[in-house]
């Protein structure tokens, strides 16, 4: 069964974000007065075939754990989607 991973990765909070401060600077002169708390991270997309839906959030995770973020500084979120039975794409 396939199934579409999605990792965003970002900083823990209380680690500096020096390009997240930058854009948040910039905001108001751009008139976006009413933004608050800009964090900029990653997003990883990527299809995992997998037994069930269990083996491939674990799977997922694993990978995410082990390349996709330093889990010292960073820390990271898994979205899990089934592909329909046509192979429909999200």
């Amino acid at each position: 069964m396939m199934f579409v991973a999605r990792v965003d990765v970002r900083l823990r909070p209380g680690i500096a974000d020096p390009e997240g401060a930058t854009i948040a600077r910039a905001l108001p002169a751009l008139g976006f007065d009413d933004v608050r708390e800009m964090q900029v991270g990653r997003c990883f997309r990527f299809e995992i075939d997998a037994a069930d839906e269990a083996t491939a959030r674990q799977r997922a995770r694993d990978l995410a754990q082990r390349l996709l973020a330093n889990p010292v500084i960073e820390q990271s979120e898994l979205e899990l989607t089934a592909l329909g039975p046509a192979g429909d794409r999200p």
